[in-house]
């Protein structure tokens, strides 16, 4: 299981036109979800999404966390994040999870958030989604469970 996360001021998900999911200052949460991940591993990336410090202290140093800032995270389903990219000039999506399973783990992740977190907003898995972000930094980084 893999999350891009992305610092933001504020993020917002639409589908035609119509925004369903928006946070101000958080995170934004790409996951991308593989045939062998499981609800553990959505529980160990739920766990670092919450307490990853990626947020600036007093000092100007990344020392604070989503949740000791009280900030928003959007979580959006994104198979494309496990391509395969290693050879030729297509993506391979051999690596992605069955559309069942991704779809099954991410609202797993999504109700465990919901549960210990909030505030939690959400994209529409399988959907086409329109992102819409002001990343503060840039702030991103890859998280691999």
């Amino acid at each position: 299981m893999k999350a891009l996360i992305q610092r933001v001021t504020e993020a917002r998900v639409a589908v035609e036109d119509k925004t369903i999911g928006e946070i101000g200052i958080g995170i934004l949460a790409l996951v991308g979800i593989e045939p062998d991940d499981t609800p553990a591993k959505a529980d160990k990336l739920l766990h670092k999404l919450l307490n990853y410090r990626i947020f600036t202290d007093e000092n100007d140093k990344m020392n604070r966390s989503l949740a000791d800032i009280n900030g928003g995270l959007l979580l959006v389903s994104q198979f494309t994040l496990v391509a395969d990219t290693k050879s030729g000039l297509r993506p391979s999506f051999s690596t992605a999870a069955s559309p069942a399973l991704g779809e099954e783990l991410f609202n797993y992740l999504l109700v465990q958030a919901k549960q210990k977190y909030t505030p939690v907003a959400t994209g529409c898995f399988g959907a086409n989604m329109q992102i819409h972000l002001i990343n503060n930094g840039p702030v991103t980084f890859l998280l691999d469970v």
